[in-house]
């Protein structure tokens, strides 16, 4: 029986959430730039927001691009937005820290 030495990651992805969150916030679309600095501030405000701001930008960055390979949200030119398969694949909607 082979045993994992790695460790695993098991916690809620805080970044992935705060993004959802962000992106179901009304109907508009929004510059990676601004998104971050909203997915930046309600990190920081729930103390979640470590290693680094760079870091953090290109986790955001990096998870933004799986949201849209997966085509929940759209890409255009430089702005994002949320689709509706965005909201049906959320639970961070549910969250009393979701964005409203």
């Amino acid at each position: 029986m082979q045993r994992k030495s790695a460790f695993s990651r098991r916690i809620p992805d805080l970044v992935t959430e705060e993004l959802v969150a962000a992106l179901l916030k009304g109907n508009s679309a929004f510059e990676f730039k601004h998104l971050f600095d909203i997915v930046h501030e309600r990190l920081r405000a729930r103390n979640a927001a470590s290693g680094g701001e760079e870091m953090l930008r290109l986790r955001a960055y990096e998870k933004l691009q799986n949201l849209v390979s997966r085509g929940m949200v759209k890409k255009s030119g430089r702005k994002y937005r949320g689709l509706a398969s965005l909201a049906k694949a959320s639970t961070a909607a549910d969250t009393p820290l979701a964005i409203k």
